[in-house]
């Protein structure tokens, strides 16, 4: 399976993941699984407005590198503008896991390197693969084991509205 990290904090957040949803699908990407939308605080630069995150499971024969310039053009169509590292941005589109692979690239880290350290990525990707299996151990071991002040940086909002499968 491959899993996928949305974010936005630019405009209409739920606008956005939306949006990229729909261009993932439009693209060729089939999106079988989505997670509840998460409003989370930012990391790293936090004089920004919160995000709205969440992680969606897509089936794809394209290879890892191959997505991740296919997930690149949605951001830059979506209006992606890469200003400073974790900056504020209409779209984030990151590649959690990619079929069980470790893949280091030039380019691109799979598994995400960080995710483990990120209750904006586990807590979304919990609720939709809590068993998945990340570096050694599942994604609901690694949340739980997260600071309290993390978990709770991360609201659980609703499901998109206008997409059912």
């Amino acid at each position: 399976m491959i899993y996928v990290a949305l974010g936005a904090n630019i405009g209409d957040r739920a606008g956005q993941l939306s949006a990229a949803i729909d261009e993932m699908e439009r693209v060729g990407l089939h999106v079988t699984k989505q997670s509840s939308v998460y409003e989370t605080a930012p990391v790293g630069y936090i004089e920004q407005p919160s995000f709205y995150n969440m992680v969606v499971e897509v089936k794809s024969r394209q290879s890892a590198e191959e997505l991740l310039k296919t997930l690149q053009q949605i951001e830059q169509r979506l209006g992606r503008e890469r200003l400073f590292k974790n900056g504020p941005r209409t779209i984030d589109l990151d590649i959690l896991f990619y079929n069980g692979e470790d893949i280091q690239s030039e380019h691109l880290t799979v598994p995400h390197p960080r995710m483990q350290e990120r209750a904006f990525v586990l807590a979304p990707l919990a609720e939709i693969a809590p068993e998945l299996i990340v570096k050694g151990r599942t994604v609901t071991s690694w949340l739980d084991e997260l600071p309290r002040i993390d978990r709770e940086d991360v609201v659980q909002l609703s499901l998109l509205t206008n997409f059912v499968k």
